[in-house]
């Protein structure tokens, strides 16, 4: 039978008073719940962030170094906990055991980073204009925040956020997704035994009711959200009416332009990993290959061969490079995208069907698409798919290559292949 998992405010690991959990089922076998939830609502949430209230000054007032020593603990047991960490997280995510051993290791990264932030969190001294005048800066916790976390990075993300938030002195309340909560939960229970002040540290897991109680309560000052376009935009209009401080990081459709001097068996491996590894569902994944079109038909040769021989299937098996759709709606939205520029004239020149029987028959399996003959104005081309989906577009030189890189409405992450450092910069 399925662990349940409570919720983590003040100190104490309490249920929802909802009296309700949900279950995280395993993408790749849904057969398999890997533990259940609770399904906590807005007054779970406001117990957090007053739990988070109240242990603020004395989580404020412990020095910024010994902040800084309570995460490098955390990053010691999280490191001694890598391996059980990273099978839950292809469990819970889906994504293959390599690339969840390396997002644990990452995380611990990303707590010996900010850990040593502790001993950097220094002011300025600033030249004053008059006598007998000396002006500096202190830098000091803002208060409680609410951080928000997607599940595509289910523990890199709540890393890069709670670490910086807490060794600056801020208490926290982090609502992981609902379709990846384990490793969040894992995060909290190690920072938790590391030290940080009771209170200081709550989890509260379920659906958009909790996020949205984080997003405008008065009592949280500012707001951390990796997630949907759609809802990082609702989000920006919520904090702007109270004047409550924001970071959000959504969508993105990213372009790898190969120029036709590069070479052709590195770009290649280049464009899969970014386009296909985490099954393509990382918003700076790769999905437009802009390729110049003297190579064009070369390069396509070559990614449509080597895109067939991916393995795919169960993270947790050896050999395997690309795992399930999270969800069985996000499978539905990553087929019907391929349809759609099928039906716009474009060509799938491999994959991107929906994969059953045998060991896919309970899973969310669809094998990677490379689609040619795509238009810049389609959909394709244009929205983003969140999954194993590579659309390839000619440019007829670096000039063009760039208009159509730029021709769009996101703006997160871009690459480029060639020999030439003159055109790469």
């Amino acid at each position: 039978m399925a662990q349940t998992f409570k919720n983590f405010i003040g100190g104490e690991w309490v249920e929802s008073i909802s009296g309700k959990t949900f279950a995280n089922v395993n993408p790749a076998n849904t057969d398999e719940t890997v533990a259940e939830f609770q399904d906590s609502i807005e007054e779970d949430a406001r117990q957090a962030i007053a739990a988070a209230g109240a242990a603020q000054s004395e989580w404020a007032n412990v020095p910024a170094p010994k902040r800084g020593e309570i995460l490098f603990r955390a990053a010691q047991i999280l490191e001694s906990r890598a391996e059980s960490v990273a099978r839950e997280m292809t469990r819970e995510e889906g994504k293959t055991l390599p690339e969840s051993r390396g997002e644990v290791g990452r995380t611990v990264n990303i707590l010996r980073y900010f850990a040593g932030e502790g001993a950097r969190l220094s002011g300025e001294a600033i030249p004053s204009e008059r006598e007998r005048v000396f002006i500096h800066t202190i830098k000091g916790a803002l208060g409680v925040v609410g951080l928000i976390t997607p599940w595509n990075f289910p523990i890199a993300i709540p890393a890069w956020k709670l670490a910086p938030a807490l060794v600056a002195g801020n208490a926290a309340v982090i609502k992981p997704s609902e379709l990846a909560p384990l490793c969040a939960l894992r995060l909290v229970e190690i920072l938790d035994e590391a030290g940080v002040t009771k209170g200081a540290l709550n989890l509260v897991t379920g659906t958009g009711k909790v996020g949205r109680e984080l997003v405008v309560n008065p009592a949280v000052r500012a707001i951390s959200f990796t997630g949907s376009e759609a809802v990082g935009g609702e989000i920006a209009v919520e904090c702007a009416k109270r004047r409550a401080r924001l970071q959000l990081e959504m969508g993105g459709k990213n372009p790898t332009v190969v120029l036709a001097d590069a070479d052709v068996e590195e770009a290649v491996g280049i464009v899969m990993n970014a386009a296909f590894f985490s099954t393509g569902q990382k918003c700076t994944a790769t999905s437009r290959v802009i390729v110049e079109e003297n190579l064009a038909e070369k390069f396509s040769a070559r990614l449509v061969e080597r895109t067939r021989e991916l393995k795919i299937g169960n993270g947790l098996e050896a050999g395997v490079d690309i795992g399930p759709s999270i969800t069985g709606q996000q499978l539905e939205k990553v087929l019907e995208s391929v349809e759609t520029a099928r039906a716009s004239g474009a060509k799938i020149l491999a994959g991107g069907e929906r994969l059953s029987g045998g060991n896919f028959a309970k899973g969310f399996f669809s094998s990677p698409a490379v689609v040619a003959g795509v238009d810049v104005e389609m959909a394709i081309a244009q929205e983003e798919i969140f999954g194993p989906v590579l659309a390839v577009i000619p440019a007829r030189d670096i000039d063009d290559a760039v208009r159509i890189a730029n021709d769009i409405r996101f703006g997160l992450s871009a690459s480029i292949c060639t020999k030439s450092l003159t055109s790469a910069f």
